[in-house]
């Protein structure tokens, strides 16, 4: 599947500039952050994770800082830069640079929403059971997240629901084990 992927992110047309867009959503603990980084390798690609932008208290709404430091530049091509959210620390952290031009994947819950689909060059949806990605969520970020994953799920839940990310994509592929 993934040589099938990359050979339509190579085919695709630049849609944001000179820049390939692609985007990996879906929902969190799915499998995206694995399939960007299998994609970024193949495709040369930088990754740009929305995990850079959203937070536990914020895990939607931070879509205009995205657009202004990575996105609009990119689109006159030009480098963007934008300055990654530190989710231990709750603060902006260090600097990152993204050159115009190949490709660029965003990666991340939200990523292939409705405000950025006209410039995607392909929306990719990984689709994981919940029970999966709950568990994958805790082994990372530890049982005592438990009530912070339930109030991000029923965020992202609600998301999707109303922008039909998933109906949009234009692959769907499994994240399962």
């Amino acid at each position: 599947m993934l040589a099938e992927i990359v050979a339509r992110v190579l085919a695709s047309g630049p849609r944001l500039g000179s820049t390939r867009l692609v985007a990996v959503d879906g929902p969190g603990g799915a499998g995206k952050s694995t399939l960007a980084a299998q994609l970024a390798r193949e495709c040369d690609a930088t990754v740009v994770p929305t995990d850079s932008f959203a937070s536990w208290d914020n895990p939607l709404h931070w879509w205009p800082r995205l657009e202004s430091q990575v996105l609009e530049p990119l689109a006159r091509d030009v480098p963007a830069r934008y300055q990654r959210y530190d989710w231990g620390r709750r603060a902006l952290a260090e600097w990152h640079e993204v050159a115009p031009g190949g490709v660029v994947v965003l990666e991340g819950v939200s990523a292939a929403r409705a405000a950025v689909r006209t410039r995607l060059s392909l929306a990719i949806w990984v689709d994981t059971p919940r029970t999966v990605r709950l568990a994958r969520g805790l082994e990372r970020d530890g049982e005592s997240a438990l009530p912070l994953w339930e109030r991000w799920m029923t965020d992202e839940d609600n998301h999707f629901a109303a922008d039909d990310t998933r109906a949009n994509a234009d692959i769907i592929v499994s994240g399962a084990p």
